[in-house]
């Protein structure tokens, strides 16, 4: 047997006032051929489990580029179509070949091509031809669409969110692609479509009870895979929306039963599923009323990870309006803030513009005089079991609040982010991420509780009024019934 791996991974926010343009994937991670021999990251790690697994077997395995970009805007038509185009051309160059498996997120959009997944899965296929094995792996955040169930034979989301189970997810997939290929299995997929838009976390009930039965189906009565798509809901795209996914073994009509089954149970669900956002103030007062922190509030707003700049500043006005101390903050995208408290040196104090430079989702710009208290370079925090880049990371103090501010933009994973400067967040009685969820893992041992912040920016947590143009089909929660509407 012979494999194919590669890697494209971004996830597209349109309503976001940030292009992604080649350099985005080249200074976040690229790889031409050669990943799993670099140090282990996000999109790699799933490309080493694949190769990993098929040299053990005997296999022979070819690898083609890799390459993921910190989620943000539309790609750029030209990048898009060059990074496509070269792991289609490292295919080729690889053929013949058995299985073909893809690190992808589901959520990639580009100018000219709202399902970027869905088209470089027919471009596979037609390389590859029908008797070949694709299967791709995706983030729970996509955007299941008719082109890429109808390209891949099989697909695997991961369940967990924050994602701690990319390996365990790219593991799965290689089993069920292995097992296609050598014949032990037929794998025939189904998609139903829940009519839901929304964020939900796992870790929370009925959530949680969700994903645990998908893990108890798995293996059992011909039911090889089962997943929920969550979807990306910042996204003008007509696939947009939450969607179960079930994998059978050469029984369609199962896939199709089982896949409306789980979906009306997820619709059902839906109050009970709709996550709980608190107001700027509501959520500071309930910070200030605990006994003891540190109280992390998550401003989801403005959540890089879903696109947005990183920079808002609503947050940290109010906090400074109201006088609100004892407060770490962060991470703040300011590499022009960042140079400053560079070329100033730990120690200094002088006055500091601070965020609100992307756009109108950022607010206006905070004057502060600040004190550096420390610069750290080339800063990692870890996402999962691999490192995410920060750049550089300065942690500045002003009228009681403590800011991290980092040249590269990302959003909050971990609290070692901060302890790379030196501040230590679990002696601060608040600390406000800039995050949505993924900051969970990490934080959650040392919060004494998390909230859950709706502040303006660049993702809407007002889902009934996020303003599609290409969403056709009536969705909750714009419509409480969509089923009933034709």
């Amino acid at each position: 047997m012979k494999l194919f791996i590669a890697g494209f991974d971004t996830e597209t926010n349109t309503f976001a006032p940030i292009p992604t343009g080649y350099a985005s994937f080249a200074e976040t991670f690229m790889a031409h051929g050669d990943a799993t021999g670099q140090p282990i990251n996000y999109c790699s790690n799933q490309l080493l489990v694949w190769q990993t697994r098929a040299e053990a077997l005997g296999w022979q395995v070819a690898e083609g580029l890799c390459t993921y970009a910190e989620p943000g805007g539309l790609i750029v038509g030209a990048a898009h179509r060059r990074i496509r185009d070269e792991i289609l051309d490292d295919l080729r160059r690889a053929m013949p070949v058995d299985v073909v498996l893809i690190a992808l997120h589901g959520a990639t959009a580009a100018e000219g091509c709202d399902d970027c997944e869905g088209d470089l899965l027919a471009r596979v296929r037609a390389i590859v031809g029908a008797d070949a094995i694709i299967g791709a792996e995706l983030d729970l955040h996509c955007h299941l669409t008719e082109a890429m169930v109808g390209n891949a034979n099989v697909l695997v989301i991961y369940k967990e969110y924050p994602h701690t189970d990319i390996g365990d997810r790219a593991a799965d997939l290689f089993s069920l692609a292995a097992d296609a290929a050598e014949g032990r299995t037929m794998p025939v997929m189904a998609m139903f479509d829940c009519r839901m838009i929304g964020t939900f976390r796992t870790t929370e009930q009925p959530a949680r009870g969700f994903v645990d039965r998908m893990y108890a189906m798995e293996g059992r009565d011909g039911i090889l895979s089962v997943s929920l798509a969550h979807g990306f809901p910042w996204a003008d795209v007509a696939d947009v929306g939450v969607k179960t996914l079930v994998v059978a073994d050469g029984d369609a009509e199962k896939a199709a039963r089982v896949a409306r089954d789980l979906g009306e149970d997820v619709f059902a669900m839906r109050e009970a599923l709709r996550p709980v956002f608190l107001g700027v103030d509501a959520a500071i007062d309930a910070a200030l009323a605990m006994e003891r922190g540190p109280v992390v509030i998550a401003d989801v707003a403005d959540n890089p990870g879903g696109g947005a700049p990183g920079d808002s500043t609503f947050v940290l006005r109010r906090l400074l309006e109201r006088g609100v101390r004892d407060v770490a903050s962060g991470f703040y995208w300011d590499p022009v803030a960042v140079r400053f408290c560079q070329d100033a040196g730990v120690g200094s104090t002088f006055p500091l513009r601070v965020g609100g430079k992307t756009s109108a989702v950022s607010g206006d710009p905070v004057d502060l005089v600040v004190t550096v208290r420390g610069i750290a370079e080339n800063v990692t925090q870890r996402f999962g079991p691999s490192p995410a880049p920060m750049g550089t990371a300065v942690w500045v103090d002003a009228e009681g609040i403590s800011l991290v501010l980092i040249s590269y933009r990302t959003q909050v994973f971990h609290p070692e982010g901060f302890a790379a400067t030196g501040l230590d967040v679990t002696a601060k009685k608040i600390v406000v991420v800039k995050s949505t969820q993924h900051f969970v893992a990490g934080f959650a041992p040392i919060a004494s509780a998390i909230l859950y912040a709706s502040a303006p920016g660049a993702l809407r947590s007002d889902f009934a009024d996020i303003p599609y143009t290409k969403l056709t089909r009536p969705w909750w929660p714009k419509v409480v019934d969509p089923f009933a509407t034709r």
